[in-house]
């Protein structure tokens, strides 16, 4: 076996792969967003799904991609001793272990290619979604004889049809087959139940699964076998379909209803003389409107008009890559980058869901992807982002919690996935720091007075009281005592989830760990569990209000009434922050005073006065983690657990730390420079990998915390207990970057770029996965927070662009590793409406630290020299006055 999984084969990101089909669990994803979705490997198995109650093939976790027989076939049938399954899927292993197997991929397309010898034939099969939205899947299957005979052959498209929701993979499978009305068309299949069934509310069913061919004359199949029971017979399976090993016709007499669908197309005969080809289109579909099938099928019913389509996705998909732009000293970090480019872009259509590592989902995003995924939004589409940031703020509860999932359609918000009343501490976190980001890239200090509704439903004071007259009719939104909706400015929910937080601590005046922590794993800590990690960013939140509220420009601040309980340094009876007595009857105040719904009066607040009162409570923050969790360790605590003990240090004779109580005070600036040395040092020492060079989550507790998380009761090394978990990972080297400490971050960065591309032991196609194992192996590709954060970090850090409050910052922390073999390397993005590509010259190939910004050069034009900075700043009118949209080029040289 190669020692390598792929390797790129040009600057778009297309790699190919000959070994891709020896790997069980690996897949590659397409979609568009129309959406359709799907999952594909090397065979050819794994699913296609619009969402969690609508798949045509069988639904596919990690482990299925080995053990399912369902797949999308397609068979060729020369006699009777030769049968070969074009895909890779039979019972024949030996004619499939001769195949001449290779794998090409791009964005966002698939080519599968075997050659064999035996029967004289190769077959290309490419899948692909139509970037123009038209939900299917397309199989283009090309077949050509490499043998000096001509070949005789009888091809037949196999694709098995679940049609139904994932809940009826193992609830009423056989009864929902009944529901099936299965119709023949001229070139396939067309399969809708009657019902959408649910024994909560069935509901009438207007979802059509089709599964249509043609060939490349765009003929359609000779003969139709619509069910699994005729297909494969009683005593065979889809591997082994008795309709093809016996070359039987279809039984017209049969009856087809109610039955397991099948999309078996059987072509006329073929015969290819030497280096003759041929071509299939296999069409898989779902779709709302079964009269709409026939159109679809218009739009792809020829080789021409399928070819076109997928030139028009590649084209999609290379220009989605494209918004950022590396060109480094490494082709292969460039192309890799692409991959991770279009990974927001992925979590937008799949949410955390639909892939099959991700089989714990039943769709939409949760409240930290909505604000994640934005960040790269943010960065590259400013105008898009405004909309979404706005609608999203919709979800924030009065009492500074929130609905914790967004449906699809991007507007309606779930209170909980699974119906149960919970909040999590750290999701006041995100909200700000993405505003605050497209603050920065835009300019656009006005979104912060844009009015939108807060999100009401019977959960009550952070999910401690429930409303139990709470009624459906009441819809989302908090109302007023006029019965009116409420709206707030968005500055106004930011007060909220913030102030809120501040005085909503547990036993050691931090703040509540509440029902989990950022990663979900810190569950089980809900009655007296504290995190000081967020306590440290819910500081750095309150100074950014300060920072955006004094930019804004604005005397008087308006806010609800009863926000003003929460700004206590203003009142006449200000409290003492030490006392977490003190704290929690105020907020136990707050929550009754706006329990069932707010009076709709506002108050004006001097803006240099809530300033004070915010700047007071982080100050105290600050001094209260440096006075309080630095350990004789040299590292941060982080937690408190259920027992009201602490979580780390040196505890029964051994080190427990984590990453994330280390990253959070770095980031938040509540370490000192001083302490980030130290650190780093043991951050090297305790969580760095001495093997593979990445940097686990944590170091082994030994034993289950089940007074802090089920995190701790997976296995050492894997998901959120040890893990070398990018997410993590990656915010650690952002505020290393932010912080100055760049060679740091740089090892970091290169750390997880490393282990990715180490494809002997992580297994995956180009990708950020969600963490790695503690054998490397990549987990959770391609739908990951990490990826927004990794390219924020490489744009606005490591390459330093980015705005300020709408101006152009070039502040580069770039080390002289990235210039080893070229003296120049660029970043191409978007800034202001225009398109700048920004050259970074280091004649020296000096190291950071070492160089300073000499001279900026725009378009050819000098603007400034001799400046002997670390940064730039280019003033928004500047760039505006630019005439070229498309291509300006800024040049800055390092010395």
């Amino acid at each position: 076996m190669k020692n390598y999984l792929w390797k790129f084969t040009d600057n778009q990101g297309t790699f190919y792969s000959d070994n891709a089909q020896r790997i069980n669990s690996l897949y590659f994803p397409l979609c568009n967003s129309s959406p359709i979705m799907s999952s594909v490997t090397g065979d050819l198995h794994g699913d296609i799904k619009t969402n969690f109650n609508s798949f045509l093939l069988q639904p596919a976790s990690r482990i299925d991609l080995n053990n399912l027989k369902s797949s999308r076939n397609f068979w060729i049938y020369l006699n009777p001793k030769k049968i070969w399954s074009a895909s890779g899927v039979s019972k024949d292993i030996a004619t499939i272990k001769n195949d001449d197997f290779r794998l090409e991929a791009g964005l966002l397309w698939q080519k599968i290619t075997r050659k064999n010898k035996k029967t004289g034939l190769k077959a290309e099969i490419t899948s692909f979604i139509p970037a123009s939205l038209e939900p299917i899947e397309i199989m283009y299957v090309e077949i050509t004889n490499i043998s000096s005979k001509t070949v005789q052959f009888i091809p037949t498209a196999a694709i098995p049809i679940y049609g139904r929701s994932c809940n009826n993979l193992h609830d009423h499978r056989h009864v929902t087959s009944l529901l099936n009305r299965i119709q023949k068309d001229e070139f396939g299949v067309i399969v809708t139940p009657t019902l959408s069934f649910d024994e909560s509310g069935h509901k009438k069913g207007n979802t059509s699964y089709f599964v249509f061919g043609l060939d490349e004359k765009s003929v359609g199949p000779e003969y139709i076998y619509p069910t699994q029971e005729e297909f494969i017979g009683d005593g065979s399976d889809l591997e082994a379909p008795v309709v093809i090993y016996n070359n039987l016709l279809p039984d017209r007499m049969s009856n087809i209803q109610g039955k397991e669908a099948m999309g078996a197309l059987r072509f006329k005969e073929k015969a290819l003389r030497p280096k003759e080809y041929t071509c299939f289109i296999v069409l898989l579909g779902i779709t709302q409107d079964k009269k709409k099938i026939k159109s679809i099928f218009n739009r792809f019913n020829s080789p021409a008009k399928v070819r076109r389509s997928l030139e028009t996705t590649k084209y999609f998909w290379q220009k989605k890559s494209a918004q950022i732009l590396v060109h480094s000293t490494e082709g292969d970090f460039d192309n890799w980058f692409g991959w991770v480019n279009i990974q927001p872009e992925l979590r937008r259509i799949f949410g955390c869901s639909f892939l099959p590592d991700f089989d714990y989902g039943k769709g939409g995003r949760g409240w930290r992807d909505l604000w994640q995924d934005c960040l790269h939004l943010a960065l590259t589409n400013p105008k898009e982002a405004r909309s979404l940031l706005i609608n999203n703020f919709a979800g924030v509860r009065i009492d500074g919690s929130n609905a914790t999932i967004i449906g699809q359609a991007r507007v309606e918000f779930i209170a909980d996935r699974n119906n149960i009343s919970r909040v999590w501490m750290d999701h006041g976190i995100w909200p700000l720091f993405t505003a605050h980001l497209y603050i920065h890239q835009s300019g656009d200090l006005k979104i912060l007075l844009e009015k939108t509704s807060y999100f009401r439903d019977p959960q009550l004071s952070r999910a401690k009281e429930k409303d139990l007259s709470w009624n459906p009719a009441y819809g989302q939104k908090l109302k007023d005592r006029s019965k009116k909706i409420y709206k707030g400015t968005i500055l106004e929910h930011l007060l909220v989830q913030n102030l809120i937080q501040f005085f909503n601590v547990g036993p050691h005046n931090h703040i509540r760990l509440e029902n989990a922590d950022w990663n979900d794993g810190l569950d089980m800590a809900y009655q007296n569990g504290e995190s000081v990690t967020f306590t440290a960013m819910y500081g750095k939140n309150l100074m950014s209000l300060c920072e955006i509220i004094e930019r804004l420009k604005q005397k008087n601040i308006v806010i609800f009434k009863e926000l003003r309980i929460l700004l206590d340094s203003l009142s006449n009876a200000p409290i003492n922050y030490d006392s977490l007595k003190e704290k929690q009857r105020l907020l136990g105040k707050y929550f009754e005073a706006v329990k069932y719904e707010v009076s709709g009066e506002k108050v004006t607040v001097e803006a240099s006065k809530l300033v004070y009162d915010l700047k007071k409570k982080a100050e105290w923050i600050t001094r209260h983690i440096q006075k309080t969790e630095w350990l004789k360790s040299g590292f941060f605590n982080g937690y408190y657990n259920n027992n009201k003990q602490r979580v780390e240090g040196m505890i029964n004779g051994a080190i427990r730390m984590t990453l994330v109580s280390q990253t959070f005070p770095i980031m938040s600036g509540v370490a000192t420079e001083g302490q980030v040395k130290i650190i780093l040092k043991n951050v090297k020492k305790y969580l760095q990998d001495k093997k593979l060079g990445g940097f686990h989550l944590n170091t082994d507790f030994k034993s289950e915390q089940l007074s802090l998380g089920r995190a701790f009761s997976f296995v050492y090394g894997d998901k959120e207990n040890g893990a070398f978990f990018n997410h993590m990972a990656v915010m650690f080297a952002y505020c290393l970057y932010a912080r100055g400490f760049a060679k740091e971050g740089h090892e970091v960065i290169n750390s997880i770029y490393n282990m990715s591309c180490d494809t002997e032991k992580s297994k995956i196609y180009p990708c950020l996965p969600e963490y790695f194992n503690a054998e490397g192996r990549g987990m959770y590709s391609y739908l990951t927070g990490s990826a927004s954060w990794f390219i924020l970090t490489v744009l606005t850090q490591i390459f330093g662009i980015r705005g300020e409050y709408g101006d152009l910052v070039i502040e580069p922390k770039l080390v002289s590793d990235e210039f080893k073999t070229k003296k120049t390397i660029s970043i191409t993005t978007s800034f202001a409406q225009r398109r700048i590509e920004v050259r970074f010259i280091n004649p020296s190939k000096k190291d950071f630290g070492k160089y300073s910004i000499s001279k900026i050069i725009l378009n050819g034009r000098v603007v400034a020299k001799d400046l002997n900075r670390g940064r730039f700043v280019i003033l928004r009118d500047r760039l505006l006055s630019l005439t070229n949209n498309n291509y300006n080029v800024i040049e800055v040289i390092l010395d």
